[in-house]
């Protein structure tokens, strides 16, 4: 089409994507009013899982979590903490895209 072949249709697709994707930010960047901590969930206890979970979470412009996907972390530790996550509160400001982890380990 038009001269281009399939690569550089892949390429401008692709970078209109990420020109169009909304800032990612660290938690940092956007301040915590409140904040839940997960809990340990008991199976994972009990097998004793312990590590990272990473979730990425879109907060609105009055500063409740809007969507959250989980990007790493155990499958047994994931929804509590996006669970978590979800009761969140943080400061107005413009519509954000943050990166949020929590580390379980078998201590909590």
């Amino acid at each position: 089409m038009f001269g281009m072949t399939k690569g550089r249709w892949v390429m401008v697709a692709v970078l209109g994507l990420a020109l169009c994707s909304p800032a990612s930010t660290t938690e940092s960047e956007r301040k915590v009013l409140s904040k839940v901590k997960p809990a340990y969930p008991a199976l994972a206890r009990e097998i004793n899982i312990s590590g990272t979970v990473k979730i990425e979470a879109v907060i609105t412009a009055n500063g409740t979590v809007k969507a959250v996907r989980p990007l790493g972390g155990h499958p047994l530790l994931i929804l509590s903490a996006t669970d978590a996550l979800r009761k969140w509160r943080y400061a107005p400001g413009p519509e954000t895209t943050v990166i949020v982890e929590f580390q379980f380990s078998r201590g909590d």
